[in-house]
């Protein structure tokens, strides 16, 4: 097998016949135009498993495009979270005796012609070897147009006069398969397709024209229904209008076999058929040259001598960048994909081509990495814009900043804030002010830590070793840029006051996420948890990571969270907060290693966690809301940052994502993991068909590449490391908030209140035998806090409270206890 080319044989069930067998007819007299059968079969998007993604490097042109199975998937048009088609293939008859489907019936391969451009060769034989398509697809630099070059190859010289070439499309206009209308239309002398749903349009066409020409219903008058059952044109439908619609056109192969098939969107049908005949104007060679030069502006990043890795590196790049929208800038989605899109319809029509501030700092810190700052200054200004006034941060969102999913993930109200110190860090921040921003999230974390509503699977609330070891590294970020901001080395009120928060944070981290009683692996019953479940509302809380019941989602049933385990916890290791050779972190390898580590061809990986329900079922069909958890790629790249840390040779790990990438260099999110089932086109150590590409998983490659060159874990935090893992400081308080409120704690600690309001807090420790009444002192980013000195207190003593609020003259109706340990 050449390198850089993907070989594979793999039929997806089509759009019809996963959901209709063909409809058997005569020929339909052409005097007909409007197509029956609406409003179509049910419409399902198309396979996460790309095999390219693409956009023209300019911010002129607003089209990305993503390839699979030979073909062209889906178009994105204005923005890259709004999809427009499904599928754009050929079909390939001889009139008589057969039609192959370009998607199911041909043996595909793909190949990157230019290393330093996003641009794809496809090339697709008949499998009998009777002639072959070979296509190269690109954005038009500067226009709304994906051009796709084909050139018919005939093998076999008897089919030389009979071939016939179809071009078909699936449009899922604005995101949707139903409501498509599609027509035939003629502008400019030239046949076109046209289809259009809230006001967007899209015009398809090809520069040699089209001979003959249909619009229907699919499942029932679309084009691949009429050639079925006499492998001839017959249907000339006009409009399809109200229905999940696909257009299909006959080229013309009398001014020879080389061609160019355009799809144009735009805001008229005029402005997109203007576009695409403008493309068409300009030969195809010209198009390509100019694609690939604007692409070669990207400063190539040089973190590795080994070819193959520089490669996938240049690779990762790009693709991250590809992921940007061209309108709303810095705003990068964390996939182009659907994941088991073939089999989700109009309702789950978000998939991955979503921005999460998680995945958007994953890809912008990994850009950094690879010397590339402009983007990610982009990114930071975009987050900024995003922001909550309160501080918060969406689960998800579009590109234009409004909410998709309505969680709330402390790790992401986090993550820009680190985002903001690594920029400060490269001296890359330009004339930009974080600060507005890094105040808001600092507020937001204090209130509401450390109990977050969702960790960094989306999936419980409650305490995660990831999720407080991104919040204490980026309160620690916070204070030194107060620091920075204010010019000085030392450490005022602000910087004090945020530090105790995250050494208490530190100093808690054991107690609230590790169990002393695991049963997993006999010998090794302390180790970190995936998560110790909690509710994110205000009340009592009692941490005990050993007594607690997790509830896993996706059908993964219920477990005592001390069985339940992921490698979260490596990131206290990766950003500073705990050494590598730290006895618990250790003895967590061990067990994650133990209940989660499958050995693949290409090296290790790893699952998420134990019981995990999201993926594909054992038979191999696709997750529908249960399923089985398989492996992640970028877990591996997790672990090699550790096993850097730990001052081993990482090679192995770099080895294996590389060996774990496709053919074309993709990462997906799971690799299936076991025992091949051809018929569902599952193969060990190969795509599972959720995610691809992972944009979080090309990240971590790029990160652990840059890690190696520099033999040092690239994401650990300075300031962080020389807190925590050098220099760890002693911590003398107890944290109480609205949201967090212990039960009990430990004697000889102050107890630290912070409140969002100005008021006093009246207070005792002998059962209002005696009783205090103390200011609330303004402290940092709006808060306001007060320290009762209680560090006196015994065992079994405790202290009650309650709160008199200033700005309404209220008294808080509850009295607040809080008891000392023994």
């Amino acid at each position: 097998m050449p390198p850089g080319i993907y070989w594979y044989n793999a039929c997806i069930p089509n759009w019809y016949t996963r959901f209709a067998t063909p409809v058997l007819h005569e020929p339909i007299p052409m005097t007909i135009s409007q197509a029956p059968g609406a409003p179509g079969i049910a419409p399902r998007w198309t396979s996460s498993a790309k095999e390219g993604i693409g956009t023209a490097y300019s911010t002129g042109s607003r089209v990305w495009f993503t390839l699979s199975h030979g073909i062209v998937n889906e178009i994105y048009y204005p923005h890259v979270d709004s999809p427009n088609t499904r599928d754009l293939q050929l079909l390939i008859s001889d009139g008589e005796t057969f039609v192959h489907e370009e998607k199911c019936d041909l043996i595909h391969s793909s190949e990157r012609p230019d290393p330093q451009a996003l641009l794809y060769r496809q090339t697709n034989t008949a499998p009998d070897q009777r002639y072959r398509i070979i296509k190269e697809v690109i954005g038009e630099p500067h226009s709304d147009v994906v051009l796709v070059s084909v050139k018919m190859e005939i093998l076999d010289a008897t089919l030389a006069d009979k071939l016939k070439v179809y071009v078909l499309l699936a449009p899922h206009v604005k995101d949707t398969g139903g409501n498509n209308t599609a027509r035939t239309c003629e502008v400019g002398g030239s046949r076109l397709l046209h289809a259009e749903r809230e006001q967007v349009h899209l015009v398809l066409g090809v520069n040699t024209e089209f001979v003959r020409r249909s619009v229907g219903f699919v499942g029932a008058s679309d084009g691949w229904n009429d050639l079925q059952d006499n492998f001839q044109m017959d249907w000339q439908y006009e409009e399809a209008a109200g229905g999940n619609v696909a257009m299909m056109g006959e080229v013309d192969l009398s001014r020879g076999r080389e061609f160019t098939i355009g799809v144009s969107l735009g805001d008229s049908r005029q402005s997109a058929a203007t576009s695409l005949l403008q493309a068409f104007a300009i030969p195809f060679a010209q198009q390509r040259t100019k694609f690939i030069e604007q692409w070669k502006r990207v400063p190539l990043p040089e973190l590795s001598h080994d070819p193959d890795t520089q490669a996938l590196v240049q690779l990762s790049q790009h693709v991250l960048l590809a992921h940007e929208d061209k309108e709303f800038a810095g705003a990068t989605v964390a996939s182009m994909s659907i994941p088991w899109g073939e089999t989700k319809d109009d309702s789950d029509s978000g998939g991955y081509h979503l921005v999460w501030a998680r995945d958007m700092v994953q890809t912008t810190t990994a850009l950094l990495a690879s010397g590339e700052t402009d983007l990610p200054l982009r990114s930071l200004v975009w987050l900024a814009c995003v922001q909550g006034e309160d501080g918060g941060m969406p689960q998800n969102s579009r590109i234009d900043g409004s909410p998709y999913w309505e969680g709330v993930q402390l790790d992401e109200v986090a993550a820009p804030v680190l985002l903001a110190w690594r920029l400060q860090d490269a001296n890359a921040l330009q004339n930009f002010d974080p600060m507005p921003m890094v105040r808001r999230a600092m507020r937001f974390l204090l209130l509401h830590g450390p109990v977050t509503a969702q960790e960094r699977w989306e999936e419980n609330s409650g305490y995660s070793p990831s999720t407080l070891a991104i919040i204490i590294s980026a309160i620690v970020c916070a204070a030194d840029l107060v620091r920075s901001e204010r010019a000085e080395a030392t450490d005022n009120e602000d910087t004090r006051f945020l530090l105790d928060y995250a050494d208490w944070m530190v100093a808690s981290l054991e107690g609230w996420t590790v169990t002393n009683c695991g049963e997993l692996v006999p010998g090794k019953p302390r180790h970190y948890i995936r998560i110790t479940p909690e509710a994110p509302q205000s009340g009592p809380v009692e941490p005990n990571p050993n007594i607690a019941t997790i509830n896993i989602a996706n059908g993964g049933g219920e477990f005592p969270a001390r069985n339940v385990v992921d490698a979260g916890f490596l990131q206290l290791v990766r950003l500073g907060i705990r050494r590598w050779d730290d006895p618990v972190i250790v003895d967590s390898v061990a067990v994650v290693d133990a209940m989660l580590k499958r050995e693949l061809p290409q090296g290790p990986c790893w699952r998420r966690y134990n019981h995990d329900g999201y993926g594909q079922h054992t038979d191999g069909s696709a997750f529908n809301g249960t399923g089985e958890g398989r492996v992640w790629p970028l877990l591996t790249g997790e672990r090699g940052h550790y096993e850097l840390a730990c001052g081993r040779d990482v090679t192995r790990y770099i080895e294996a994502m590389k060996g774990f990438a496709s053919g074309s260099g993709l990462f997906a999110e799971q690799l299936w993991d076991t025992d091949d089932i051809p018929q569902r086109g599952m193969y060990f150590g190969k795509p599972a068909g959720s995610a691809m590409p992972l944009c979080w998983a090309h990240a971590e490659f790029i990160s652990l590449v840059r890690s190696q060159k520099d033999e040092r874990c690239y994401d650990r935090i300075e300031p962080v490391y020389r807190r925590y893992s050098i220099n760890q400081p002693e911590n003398h308080l107890e944290v109480w908030t609205f949201a967090h409120q212990p039960i009990r704690i430990s004697a000889g600690k102050r107890l630290r209140l912070i409140c969002e309001h100005r008021g006093r807090v009246h207070w005792t420790t002998d059962q209002w035998a005696t009783r205090h009444d103390s200011e609330l002192t303004n402290a940092a980013f709006g808060l306001h806090f007060i320290d009762l000195p209680i560090e006196d207190l015994l065992g079994g003593q405790e202290c009650v409270f309650t709160f008199h609020w200033s700005a309404d003259d209220r008294w808080e109706d509850t009295n607040y206890v809080v008891k000392i340990s023994s």
